[in-house]
């Protein structure tokens, strides 16, 4: 793993030398971008539109736009002089309660392992923080970017969750079309929470796939193997009505629960293209 942060966590007079690293992986496929006539990748310059130039790294300056066209320079070494203590230290503030965070608060996960000689410290606050039953709340700042942390623990692992500031969070008033106050259907109510019991089982994180990449690694391979594949159109639905009978599909939703599972789908048809013998 890759060293993304190196500092230590505070909690009172306790210091904690740590390591940081990710925790998730991004998956995702990603397509570079071809001149479609030759095929080869295409190149992003940094360019000036007044000067109507190339721009190398030692030309480029940090700069706010305050007005229209209007911008205040921020030289690198101002930006340096007013790094919080953060910056090397994770200060924990306070500890409090995981169900008392939103999950709204939360961003991105990483690993911290001890540093140096830190284990007998790193030890200390990962037993407290496990038979607490607390979790840490601190600051940090990542690459210029503060943020507020959480701080608990994953089996023998302290995990580190940066999380978003309170003014970070957009209110709920700035959604439209929010109904004033719940209207429902006794009946209806009922219903969905009997649907919701019959759902409700312990979370098994390896039940879930992420069913487009998937799909989309399988067709890249295809590609590369020279296989061509029939593409299935998905069903038309402009023609359904919006109208929902809440009774009828809850209903329908019930009987699926105990229905017993459905046989597996067919896979795409395959279709391999045969190479011809030349005869010289």
């Amino acid at each position: 793993m890759h060293t993304v942060w190196k500092g230590a966590i505070s909690f009172g007079l306790v210091h904690v030398p740590v390591k940081m690293y990710t925790a998730t992986e991004d998956k995702d496929i990603h397509f570079r971008s071809l001149h479609k006539d030759c095929g080869m990748p295409i190149n992003y310059a940094k360019t000036c539109r007044h000067c109507e130039k190339e721009v190398g790294p030692d030309d480029i300056v940090k700069g706010f736009e305050y007005e229209k066209g209007k911008f205040v320079i921020v030289k690198e070494e101002e930006l340096e002089a007013i790094k919080p203590e953060s910056a090397k230290t994770i200060q924990i503030l306070d500890f409090v309660d995981l169900p008392d965070i939103d999950p709204i608060y939360f961003q991105k996960a990483y690993y911290l392992s001890p540093d140096m000689a830190g284990a007998g410290a790193y030890s200390l606050l990962l037993e407290a923080i496990k038979q607490s039953g607390k979790i840490g709340i601190a600051k940090i700042s990542i690459r210029s970017k503060s943020s507020l942390a959480a701080i608990r623990f994953v089996d023998n692992c302290l995990c580190l969750e940066t999380m978003f500031f309170p003014d970070e969070i957009r209110s709920i008033s700035q959604v439209p079309n929010l109904p004033e106050q719940t209207v429902v259907n006794e009946k209806e109510l009922a219903m969905a929470k009997t649907l919701v019991e019959q759902l409700s089982e312990k979370f098994d994180p390896s039940k879930y796939t992420d069913d487009y990449r998937i799909a989309l690694t399988e067709l890249i391979e295809q590609k590369i193997a020279g296989e061509s594949i029939d593409i299935v159109t998905a069903p038309d639905t402009e023609g359904r009505s919006n109208v929902i009978d809440l009774m009828a599909a809850l209903q329908a939703s019930l009987d699926a629960t105990k229905a017993p599972p459905a046989p597996a789908a067919p896979k795409r048809k395959r279709t391999t293209k045969k190479k011809q013998d030349h005869v010289s």
